[in-house]
């Protein structure tokens, strides 16, 4: 697959351009080019979501929002905050290749997630390869599986 595999979101307009043989593609939550890796491409097809579909305000997205991990520095995807800074939704992008139907591979991509949200304590996490999305809310009694993406204009 390459980095403009049809995904399962809606379409998506990018102000792209070519960079030293490269892609690169604008992102408006960081205010700049970025190369446009299949990742990416999932990456900008998310934010676009959650900003049109799932009620989330442009500057309330933070992207590669900085996790202290056991001392090592981790970076997540996309955070979502909520109305008072705080983290409402994490979300992991990976490539649409990255077999999901693999309940290794979801497995280990859950884990990663709940291992972040155990320091960003947010009330959603979702992963995304583009194709098929999961998505949990928090509760006291553990992680608890939601039909699609919340609302996140709370």
């Amino acid at each position: 697959m390459d980095s403009r595999t049809k995904l399962n979101f809606p379409p998506i307009k990018l102000n792209a351009c070519e960079e030293h043989g490269r892609t690169m593609v604008y992102d408006k939550v960081r205010n700049t080019y970025i190369v446009l890796t299949p990742e990416e491409w999932v990456r900008r097809h998310l934010v676009e979501y959650l900003i049109s579909y799932c009620g989330a305000p442009l500057r309330s997205i933070v992207e590669e929002y900085p996790v202290n991990l056991n001392s090592m520095a981790q970076r997540a995807d996309v955070v979502v905050m909520d109305s008072n800074a705080a983290p409402l939704m994490l979300a992991e992008c990976k490539a649409p290749n990255i077999n999901f139907k693999s309940k290794t591979i979801l497995q280990e991509v859950f884990l990663q997630l709940t291992r972040y949200n155990a320091i960003i304590k947010a009330r959603y996490i979702c992963i995304t390869n583009g194709l098929l999305h999961y998505c949990w809310e928090y509760t006291p009694d553990g992680y608890k599986p939601l039909n699609g993406f919340p609302r996140l204009d709370l």
